[in-house]
């Protein structure tokens, strides 16, 4: 490869995506000389990713709260393209985040790049037709989940490559349940009860109330447990007007979530990655979900899948319960907590969380995808 830095531009959009496509920069790094560009979150930007515009605002959850940022997405999608061809760059790396990045992949391709999508879009799970994009578009597709190939060479497309999950290795906790305990004042003789009401502001509005609710229900039937509210970096202040107690069995942690998770006998965790990190991690949970009625509305006719909970996904059945919606209330979260509390169900449980996770591959996946773009660099 000549020594002139290739420019490559790099799109993420959500903080998971900004996650695996830190890894994949600098896997890349490693074995070329790169120079990327693009909408970087904060993991990208310390990997060297120059943001031609920040990732951080652009996770948006529902139809309404979309459409009122339309103007928003149009200056970003604007300006990544005047950059890719002020930069002469001949390849882009499309990042999850399908709703922008299809419609980027298409007017990137018509500009003559080569399109990677790292992260397939979850066609079969909603929105199949846009598989169209995928196929006239897109010239190399990237999963991380296992039954996805199977899947899009079902439906007319080959040029998929799966390279394994690059959180299956990637995800654990840095210290032990006695450690933890020991830093946040729990007693690990104690059941733990982790919470987790995901990253996006607006689903932490709209969950953690509930979440809340269902702990202090829980907590005044069985005075011995212990809940831990497990929040991104810098989102508990930014929760503040929200009604949550503090006291001495509700204790509130930023960016230790591996950790909480792993000192916890149990979980109820919002529908997204986190099931999965969960799941690799092997607590048993309850997977939640609520948006508005009217996104609800508009929305779940267009999901086409018989589980929402990745790691339900991947298992194939339903080892964590989902309970979405009308279906998400603290007594029926109560009931599934509790349930799962029970030693007999919690290490059968465990058991099926950890023969779900040996499907995803044992390491490596980064790097597997940084050598599946760079020989389609050298092609």
């Amino acid at each position: 490869m000549s020594e002139e830095r290739i420019p490559v531009l790099i799109v993420a959009g959500e903080a998971s995506g900004d996650l695996h496509a830190a890894k994949l920069v600098k896997e890349m790094n490693a074995a070329g000389n790169f120079a990327f560009f693009g909408s970087a979150g904060e993991k990208m930007r310390a990997e060297g990713v120059e943001p031609t515009v920040h990732a951080d605002g652009l996770s948006i959850v529902g139809l309404l709260e979309i459409g009122q940022a339309l103007p928003m997405f149009w200056s970003v999608y604007k300006k990544l393209i005047a950059e890719a061809e002020r930069r002469e760059a001949k390849l882009a790396i499309l990042v999850d985040f399908p709703d922008f990045n299809m419609k980027l992949a298409k007017a990137l391709k018509k500009r003559g790049l080569t399109v990677v999508y790292y992260i397939s879009p979850q066609l079969w799970a909603w929105r199949k037709y846009r598989i169209k994009t995928i196929r006239n578009y897109v010239d190399l597709v990237i999963s991380i989940l296992p039954f996805e190939k199977d899947w899009y060479a079902k439906n007319g497309v080959d040029h998929v490559e799966y390279v394994g999950n690059p959180l299956a290795t990637e995800v654990h906790s840095s210290v032990s349940k006695d450690q933890f305990c020991r830093k946040h004042l729990l007693d690990p003789t104690r059941p733990i009860i982790s919470l987790l009401p995901g990253s996006r502001t607006s689903e932490i509005s709209r969950i953690l109330p509930e979440l809340i609710k269902t702990a202090i229900a829980m907590q005044s039937e069985r005075q011995d447990l212990q809940f831990i509210g497990a929040l991104p970096k810098g989102k508990l202040a930014k929760i503040g007007k929200l009604d949550w107690p503090r006291s001495a069995w509700l204790h509130w942690v930023e960016g230790e979530t591996y950790d909480a998770l792993n000192a916890s006998d149990a979980a109820a965790i919002t529908s997204g990655t986190a099931t999965l990190e969960a799941g690799i991690i092997g607590t048993p949970m309850a997977i939640v979900y609520k948006t508005s009625a009217i996104n609800y509305k508009l929305l779940r006719p267009l999901i086409d899948v018989e589980h929402f909970g990745l790691i339900n996904l991947i298992a194939g059945k339903r080892v964590a319960a989902e309970l979405i919606q009308d279906d998400f209330t603290p007594e029926s979260l109560s009931a599934e907590l509790f349930r799962m509390l029970e030693p007999s169900i919690n290490t059968s449980v465990r058991g099926e969380l950890a023969a779900a996770v040996d499907k995803l591959g044992h390491g490596g996946a980064s790097k597997r995808a940084a050598d599946a773009i760079l020989g389609l660099i050298e092609e």
